[in-house]
């Protein structure tokens, strides 16, 4: 006989473990980590679909908004994606078919008769498209298999976990003075990396499973609690007898990787993400506890005033303070690539064109070779048009409105919790994108997507007799 809650366990289960081994293969950002990546969800959500016949209907029905806004965005990829006629592609996009020509001088006739799509690399908007729907997968399977307080915790757990994992790995590798990293046998250097590549991704990383501990932590302060000096102390001998001292370790180490990483964004985006959600946390959590006031001064004290200076805090200042613009290609590409925006601005070149389309308009005093716009929304922008942008930014925003509707109105702590986790992110993310690309990595991406959903449902999921 068929057991479904069994199944829903293990797709639960698997769930999880993909998420933590994503980062191990260099962030997930090689086609064959991104493939297996793309067949975890694919699997998982095609049994839920088997097992489940009306998933659909009741996902639509709950979460109606978010299917139309994720059905749009996908939709929006294929407008770029499907091969059009010759001749509504040359009265549409005539740069693509000359883009064409110029490559294949002598095979015109031939390029007249085929039917042409809208993208400049259809192989890797191909590629994109297969990652949004992934994607997508994932971020409906979140909102279905984490239905209850307990697997919420699971959840944050385990990304917090990966976490630690990471900082624990990459800042022994720096320590430890290996020339050689123990994974892929990349060259280690004084700048922390755990398994990524790039530094700046690993420091994303950390900010994401950063805001997932801080969520766990919060999560799990009483409500309610007595104020006898027996009963104070009882809460001092059960801190200390459970695992949220884990969790507070486990923050701290993730901190100094994030120190060592030394990525001055990253840094900044943490810092300014937590400051922030903190204090709307102060100002919205009600009853207002003591217990969430001391976390975040031990957290200002320790972690940054203490903990972080002794691992390089004032390298990542100075790394701050220096930063000139004119030493900085950064800037340069973003003001090269703004005509292509305008150029190309309303149905975009495509997803993962940019830096096919980039070339045609990149100054001689940028010597490096851009593959990113070292800033999302303009690559957003460029590559889905200021229409598949808009749509994947209004999916950030319903969620972020629920998670901030649970942090105004949610009295359980566990939702209070997942509610910070997704709205940290958030801000982390929004302003770590400015001046990088974070969500090139399938890692980070993944672990987002999570905590978007986790945003999403935090305001409305039941938490029992507790929930008041």
């Amino acid at each position: 006989m068929f057991n479904f809650q069994k199944t829903e366990k293990f797709l639960f289960g698997f769930l999880l473990f993909t998420l933590f081994w994503l980062p191990l293969s260099l962030g997930a950002n090689r086609p064959w980590a991104w493939a297996l990546m793309q067949m975890s969800f694919f699997f998982i959500g095609g049994v839920l679909l088997l097992i489940n016949n009306s998933l659909l209907s009741k996902l639509y029905a709950q979460y109606k908004v978010l299917v139309i806004v994720w059905m749009a965005f996908l939709a929006w990829q294929l407008v770029n994606i499907i091969p059009l006629p010759f001749s509504l592609v040359e009265a549409l996009r005539p740069e693509r078919v000359h883009f064409m020509m110029n490559q294949n001088t002598q095979y015109l006739e031939d390029i007249r008769s085929q039917w042409l799509s809208l993208s400049f690399d259809v192989g890797q908007s191909n590629v994109t498209f297969f990652k949004s729907l992934a994607y997508c997968f994932l971020f409906f399977i979140a909102l279905t298999l984490i239905n209850t307080g307990k697997r919420l915790r699971y959840t944050l757990i385990v990304i917090s976990a990966a976490g630690v994992f990471q900082a624990i790995y990459g800042a022994l590798e720096v320590l430890s003075g290996l020339k050689y990293s123990l994974i892929f046998k990349l060259p280690v250097s004084h700048i922390a990396t755990g398994s990524f590549v790039y530094k700046n991704h690993y420091a994303n990383f950390l900010l994401l499973c950063l805001s997932a501990a801080i969520g766990y932590m919060i999560a799990s302060l009483r409500v309610r609690s007595g104020s006898s000096p027996r009963e104070r102390l009882r809460r001092i001998v059960r801190f200390w007898l459970s695992n949220k001292v884990l969790f507070r370790i486990g923050i701290i180490i993730m901190v100094i990787a994030l120190v060592m990483s030394r990525s001055r964004m990253g840094n900044s985006a943490f810092f300014i993400a937590m400051t922030i959600t903190a204090t709307l946390g102060l100002i919205y959590f009600k009853p207002r506890q003591k217990s969430y006031v001391v976390l975040f001064i031990s957290m200002l004290v320790i972690d940054i005033l203490i903990v972080s200076s002794l691992f390089g805090l004032k390298q990542v200042q100075q790394r701050l303070e220096q930063t000139n613009l004119t030493q900085e290609s950064r800037d340069e590409v973003v003001t090269d690539a703004l005509p292509l925006l305008l150029k190309y601005g309303i149905i975009g070149t495509g997803g993962g064109t940019f830096y096919t389309v980039y070339p045609q308009v990149q100054s001689e005093s940028i010597q490096h070779f851009y593959d990113h716009a070292h800033n999302e929304y303009l690559q957003f922008a460029l590559e889905f048009g200021i229409v598949g942008a808009a749509i994947i930014a209004v999916l950030v925003l319903l969620c972020a409105k629920s998670a901030l509707s649970a942090i105004r109105h949610r009295r359980h702590p566990l939702p209070r919790g997942t509610a910070f986790a997704g709205v940290m992110a958030i801000i982390g993310m929004a302003l770590h994108s400015t001046v990088d690309f974070p969500l090139q990595a399938p890692a980070n991406t993944a672990i987002f997507i999570v905590l978007l959903a986790l945003g999403a449902l935090s305001r409305d999921i039941p938490m029992g007799r507790q929930d008041r």
